[in-house]
């Protein structure tokens, strides 16, 4: 099934990838470290709005909806941002908290990984950050499991297949033997993952049916489900194995960029949105938070009425970039809006099971050889723990302050119903097990923040996903539930989707887009491309 929206630029020569980049006012420079990342250049057309514009309502001031009024904006573009909440940021918004010691903090949903892969979103920052300075890498990427296995990513190679020899070297999990033991040829749609073939090919079977049928080994299952079925907020069973194949290929297989990552110096609103807001207002964009927008109806004679608290405005088109209850609040509130397919593929969106992020403001230092983020298995709804101090400048100069540290813990796809306060409370149990010297360390403060917000990618769910584009041409759709018909997932799903949705509009206008680039959109090498054909022949 072809995908309507998936440019590309198959098979093009280097040289002709790096004339595209020139002519779409880039550099010839690579995005980062791997000479086979994909570029996907920008439509052609004018640099900017001459005169009288179009006006752009873009509906959601998360990455997806930042990342599309920014490429609308510098085309000059009239954009007016509409944001909920009362700051920019969406899933990634921070707020202040008054602790008890008087000190205000930033609260947020928690930690987020910016991998070196995120590259449209990495292009993105630049626009407000050149250098990236708001981002400082960490060290590795450690995962510890409650039997004693621990496995990291610092120091094996980056480039696939050297990157998986190498790890299972070192792995305490994934012992030599276990490859003899493996299922090769149900394995094999690994080694060429492509969108949206990995979808026809695994979407109908669950990410733990897939482990199983390859027969991936049961001392490693933390490694696929902590490292990348739970960065979803979902259990496995209920996850599409071709999302986690495509997170294989994106983070390890198809990549040579690594698994390790960066994270922002500073809380996400003064490292990221407050510059974003600056940015976008000096490209004459409205930004209008703490603003919903009720409906958004087509016009009898072309564009959209996009109706608020304070009245209804005509636009000639709109970018919904919501999360997905909001998205599914909108539409259909919103008669009328697209054909009814589309409406009803809205209606079927699913949300992950609730998480919960907790944060606590110890009265003691955690022990120094302590990472700065660690991954663990086997202890019951803990699933990862940051050490925010090592890292965040806010956190750490409160920790010098009071001689403290800050901790920050994770539970994802917590079991519906289940009892807040137990959940909380057996997450701190579960750190004082990892890290027994926060047993006897005083809470100063704490936070916990629940949330039940993330799209949820069931079994058999890829084709109902919205697309990009819909039976409405002034309407676009952006945000991490889309199907982009291209290798990104997470933020950088996000970020893609955004420009996406600006770039199609921008074509209507005869305006120039966003180049995007993303990981490589097939195998890297023609023998491993052969080995896969085998697995679906």
């Amino acid at each position: 099934m072809a995908d309507r929206d998936r440019p590309h630029l198959r098979g093009t020569p280097a040289r002709v990838r790096r004339s595209y980049a020139v002519r779409a006012g880039k550099t010839d420079h690579r995005p980062g470290r791997d000479g086979s990342a994909c570029l996907i250049p920008a439509g052609p057309g004018g640099e900017h709005v001459t005169g009288a514009g179009p006006h752009v309502a873009v509906v959601g001031g998360g990455i997806a909806g930042v990342a599309a009024a920014t490429a609308l904006a510098e085309r000059r573009v009239a954009v007016t941002l509409y944001e909920r909440a009362e700051r920019l940021g969406g899933r990634l918004a921070g707020w202040p908290a008054e602790l008890t010691d008087g000190a205000v903090a930033t609260m947020s949903r928690g930690f987020h990984a910016f991998f070196r892969q995120y590259y449209n979103l990495r292009a993105l920052l630049r626009r407000v950050d050149r250098g990236l300075h708001m981002l400082t890498a960490l060290p590795d990427y450690p995962l510890l499991h409650s039997g004693g296995m621990f496995d990291s990513f610092a120091r094996i190679p980056r480039t696939p297949p050297l990157n998986a020899l190498g790890f299972v070297t070192r792995s305490d999990a994934f012992a030599w033997r276990d490859l003899s033991r493996l299922e090769a040829r149900a394995a094999l749609p690994l080694l060429d993952v492509r969108v949206p073939g990995v979808y026809e090919r695994l979407d109908r079977l669950s990410a733990a049916d897939f482990l199983a049928r390859i027969r991936f080994p049961v001392a490693a299952h933390h490694l696929a489900f902590e490292v990348f079925s739970r960065s979803f907020f979902v259990d496995p069973h209920e996850l599409s194995a071709a999302e986690l194949a495509l997170m294989f290929h994106i983070y390890f297989l198809g990549s040579s960029e690594g698994l390790l990552f960066e994270v922002p110096r500073e809380p996400f609103p003064q490292a990221l949105w407050e510059p974003f807001g600056d940015y976008l207002a000096s490209h004459g964009v409205r930004i209008r938070t703490g603003t919903t927008v009720a409906a958004v109806r087509p016009a009898a004679h072309g564009g959209v009425d996009v109706t608020a608290a304070d009245g209804t405005v005509r636009h000639d088109a709109a970018v919904l970039a919501l999360d997905t209850a909001g998205l599914k609040e909108l539409v259909a509130a919103s008669p009328g809006l697209a054909d009814e397919p589309w409406r009803g593929r809205i209606a079927r969106l699913r949300t992950a099971p609730p998480f919960l992020v907790s944060r606590y403001w110890l009265g003691a230092p955690v022990a120094r050889e302590r990472p700065g983020f660690l991954g663990t298995s086997g202890y019951g709804d803990l699933d990862n723990v940051s050490v925010l101090d090592r890292w965040e400048g806010e956190a750490n100069r409160w920790a010098l302050r009071t001689g403290g540290s800050v901790v920050e813990l994770h539970a994802y796809a917590v079991t519906p119903g289940a009892a807040r306060d137990a959940v909380q409370g057996r997450l701190l149990s579960q750190l004082h097990r990892v890290y027994p010297e926060t047993r006897n360390a005083e809470v100063l403060d704490q936070r916990h923040v629940w949330r039940e917000d993330c799209p949820h990618f069931p079994v058999g769910g890829y084709w109902d996903r919205p697309l990009v584009r819909t039976s409405c041409p002034s309407v676009t759709v952006a945000g991490d539930m889309v199907r982009t018909g291209l290798p990104v997932a997470l933020m950088e799903r996000a970020a893609t989707s955004g420009f996406l949705a600006a770039n199609v509009l921008l074509a209507r206008w005869g305006l120039r887009g966003e180049p995007l680039w993303t990981v490589p959109r097939r195998g890297r090498s023609v023998g491993l491309r052969a080995l896969a054909r085998l697995g679906v022949s």
